[in-house]
């Protein structure tokens, strides 16, 4: 009931940027918390930086300095800004929203399709 939609991602050179956003629609009643998260092949995924409400982050540390996670709370759209990118940041990148749903004020935790961020080396 509570859809994400992202975009952003593609092909970048290394040291380039990409900026992804991922935008919440449906019976949203508030938004506890918005992330990203990341999966390369082969490996786990793993978080890559997540906002809460109250304005909190918390990146990875393989990111920190490089990358810029915000929010934009009128539009229930939540962006990562990638600068500097390595080849190590190519993975698909899955957006993850938390909150209470309209109404009856249920929980959700919904996650986006994914996209592919791929950085040439």
């Amino acid at each position: 009931q509570v859809k994400l939609v992202e975009s952003g991602g593609g092909l970048v050179q290394a040291g380039g940027s990409l900026r992804l956003s991922c935008a919440a629609s449906g019976s949203i009643g508030s938004i506890g918390s918005m992330g990203w998260y990341r999966q390369a092949p082969g490996e786990q995924r793993e978080l890559v930086a997540t906002r809460t409400s109250s304005g909190t982050t918390n990146y990875a540390d393989s990111v920190k300095g490089r990358f810029t996670i915000s929010r934009d709370n009128a539009k229930n759209t939540v962006y990562l800004e990638m600068n500097a990118l390595k080849s190590e940041d190519t993975a698909v990148y899955y957006c993850n929203v938390k909150g209470l749903r309209s109404g009856l004020a249920f929980p959700f935790d919904s996650w986006g399709q994914g996209t592919q961020v791929t950085v040439a080396s």
